[in-house]
């Protein structure tokens, strides 16, 4: 790993910064079930090793779609990015978390935290994914415990997140 000056952090700046929104787009893009969102984050040739699944990105969105449909809730953050700037290419290391809540059969919820690697590539001024191998770290699952009808706190009137574009996050970024 070189360790890049203030004066190359400066003109690199703003590659890391549409790195890093790629990066954004693809954790919402999954989370509300918008699956154009979630293309726009790889190129149409990608690849992509995620959780048992190796593939195309067409492949992959098939794949992520019909999990995160059977899911009640789930969450995707990024942590440390890393970003190894080469040109139009990039190797990236993205720490996240993800929580997911399975309500089949006996409801469960699981965390797990890992690192996704990436080969990013330049094409026509924007940054995608060309290749993405997901690396777990670890999980936890336990018994579902949250409770809707008592709410977290005891406060039922909370606004609750829901897929695209129903979400009010659609309608407040003005994406409808």
């Amino acid at each position: 790993m070189m360790i890049n000056t203030v004066s190359q952090i400066k003109d690199q700046l703003a590659d890391r910064e549409a790195i890093k929104d790629c990066l954004y787009r693809y954790c919402r893009g999954i989370d509300r079930l918008d699956m154009e969102l979630l293309r726009s984050a790889y190129w149409p040739d990608a690849t992509d090793e995620h959780t048992g699944f190796s593939g195309t990105i067409d492949e992959f969105i098939e794949f992520a779609s019909s999990r995160i449909k059977k899911m009640a809730h789930n969450i995707h953050l990024i942590g440390n990015i890393l970003i190894e700037l080469h040109g139009v290419k990039a190797a990236v290391e993205s720490y996240f978390s993800s929580v997911g809540v399975r309500p089949q059969g006996s409801p469960r919820a699981m965390v797990v935290g890992g690192r996704y690697l990436d080969k990013f590539e330049r094409r026509n001024d924007e940054w995608r994914i060309a290749k993405r191998v997901l690396v777990h770290d670890w999980f936890h699952e336990y018994a579902e415990t949250g409770d809707w009808a008592v709410g977290p706190f005891g406060l039922t009137d909370l606004k609750c997140g829901k897929r695209a574009p129903q979400d009010e996050s659609y309608a407040w970024l003005g994406l409808n």
